[in-house]
Formats: C-alpha cells, structure tokens, sequence
C-alpha cells in the first residue's frame, strides 16, 4: 500500500499566523520519508477548504521545496478553467519539480463556485471531459482552434512543453458511471469513503477493472487512490478523545456544504430545520461511523487491519487527509506514527 498526505479543509476565514506551516512541514516530512505523494485541492467561498483556492499555486511552491515526492492537485475543478491556462501552469510546474507532477481533476460540487465558468453548472461533466482532451492534447504540443471574445478563431500552442511525455490523470470520482469513464479513458481514480464504506468502494473498483481491461489499456493497471482522514498516536482512547470535538466542528462545515449542494440540486434542506439535539445527534453519528469504518484515527497498529481492507477491496494508495482537526501541531505530532503505519504495510 502506498500513503501519500492530502489536504482539503484548511481554514481559510480564520486569521492566524503562517496559516500553510502544516502544508509546508508535512510535505518536508513526506518528502524525507518515502511518501508518494501531496495533494492539495481546488475551493471556493467556503472556510472549509478555503486556504487552497488554487492547487497550480500550492503545487508550484511544493515543487521547489521537495525532492522525491509527486506533487498532485487533488482536485482542479476543470470547468472553471481555460484549458490553455491548465495546460499552461501544470506544464511549468512539471518542470519546476522536475517530472513529479500530477492532478486529478473533478466536474465541481456547488452552484455558486460556477462564476467562475462561462459554462452552466449542469454540463459540468461533458466540459470536464471535453477540456480534459484538449489538455492533453496542447501537451502533446498540438495546435487547437479557440474562438476569441471577438468570434475570431485562434490556433494555440501552449508553452512550455511538461518534462513527462504525459503528465500523470486521476478522475475523482464517487459515482459507478465515473469510475467506469475512468477505466475506459486509461486514467487512475481518486475516490473518498463519503456516505459508504469499503464494500461499496470495492464495487466500484472491479467496475473500474472491468472498464480498464475492456479497453485493452497498457498494464500495469491504473492507480485506485482513497482520500480517508488520519489522526494517530500511542494511545487509542487519547486519540479519540483529544480529536472528538474538532472533528465536530469540521463536520458541521461539512454538513454546511452539503445544504449548499442540496440547494444546487433544488432541493428545499437546511440545518435550520433541525433541533440542536437532532443535530448533536447527527454528529454523534457521522463521528462515530467516520472513526469505526472510514477512517485512520487510533494507533498504528489498530488501523492496521483496515488498511489490509482497503487493500483486499483494491485500492493502491492511501491519500491521508490530515488538515480537519485545524490542530497544526497535533497533525505533525501525528506523522511519525502516520509513518509507522506505512512502514508496517
């Protein structure tokens, strides 16, 4: 099993001093110590995620201060981008990190992150797909028509040229559809444990499998990467209890996405409706689940046993979320422990 470190829910709205310690120090570790990789994500108008509204940014410094570790947007949100610009920015930051970059790239999530695309939210997937082509493409140094603001028809070669002959893609993907896209494309897949468990994960994989062997792709096979959040230490029970309450607190961000989503999708839910009970309740439930089914929270060796469940269900890599507690010294506590684990694997 491979472990690399992910980040997605640095606190963007809260002042405080060097709020990137915890990206820039994990990374140093992760780089010293045989990780795979880091992965930073692409947010918008939310504290949750808010300190990475730009992965191309984040990877470019990443870039210059490691040495070994891939260095990978987990996930650029294509449809709110030129894909000249993508083409473009991923390219130099191959070149700084001197052949290590990657991304996966995602349709986006809410609504509101869309002023930021000429296209509308409900054709996210096709434009996904269709720049996601064209990308590769302009990598591949090829010259693609685009219409300018005047209705004129320009031809684009994007400079300079990525160091890899092809840069690494990963789909983040939820649904079975898209776990299937990705097989038949010959992409790898970044996928997380949101609302199921390995077994649905394992589903998906061997749909993936299936899709990738259809299409007579090159082996070895593609790369099934799981976003899953860790916090470990010497002591169970300490864990748990020292990571109870922010984990509550970053779930009730969470859930706050989630009514954004559901708004997007026309549908009339809000926390407002609940009782501050039901969602005391509600919380309980989602911490506990996380802790016992999804996730690396505990010890090395108690987690040991769902990693080798990963492993059987067909994932390759573990992407270690490690930013949710908002507890930069706690996390970099915790990766020496983090990296026991993976020398156990």
């Amino acid at each position: 099993m491979k472990f690399s470190l992910f980040f997605f829910d640095g606190d963007g709205a809260s002042p405080r001093k060097n709020p990137y310690r915890l990206l820039l120090e994990s990374a140093q570790f992760a780089d010293e110590n045989g990780f795979t990789a880091v992965w930073t994500p692409e947010r918008h108008f939310h504290a949750f995620g808010g300190l990475y509204p730009n992965p191309s940014l984040t990877s470019a410094a990443l870039a210059t201060s490691t040495q070994h570790i891939q260095i990978r947007a987990g996930s650029l949100v294509l449809p709110l981008h030129h894909p000249v610009r993508v083409a473009e920015d991923w390219a130099v930051i191959d070149q700084l990190s001197q052949g290590r970059a990657a991304l996966a790239v995602a349709s986006g999530w809410t609504m509101d992150e869309f002023i930021l695309s000429r296209d509308p939210h409900g054709s996210r997937r096709t434009v996904m797909w269709k720049s996601l082509e064209i990308i590769q493409r302009l990598w591949k140094g090829d010259a693609i028509p685009f219409e300018d603001a005047n209705g004129r028809m320009v031809e684009a070669k994007a400079l300079p040229r990525p160091l890899q002959s092809s840069i690494p893609i990963w789909i983040t993907s939820q649904s079975t559809e898209t776990f299937i896209e990705a097989g038949r494309t010959g992409a790898h897949v970044l996928t997380s444990l949101l609302g199921g468990d390995v077994n649905d994960v394992a589903g998906k994989i061997r749909k993936y499998r299936d899709a990738w062997d259809k299409q007579g792709h090159e082996k070895p096979k593609g790369t099934v990467s799981l976003m899953v959040h860790t916090f470990l230490g010497a002591d169970e029970e300490e864990v748990k209890r020292d990571i109870r309450e922010p984990f509550g607190a970053y779930l009730k961000t969470h859930y706050g996405l989630l009514e954004q989503l559901a708004k997007g999708m026309g549908l009339d839910v809000s926390l407002d409706d609940f009782s501050d009970d039901d969602l005391d309740a509600i919380l309980s439930y989602g911490i506990d689940g996380f802790i016992k089914q999804r996730s690396l929270i505990g010890t090395p060796e108690g987690c040991l046993n769902l990693v080798k469940e990963f492993a059987e269900a067909g994932v390759d890599e573990l992407c270690c979320l490690i930013d949710f507690a908002q507890d930069d010294v706690g996390a970099l506590g915790s990766l020496e422990y983090l990296n026991q684990l993976k020398s156990m694997c």
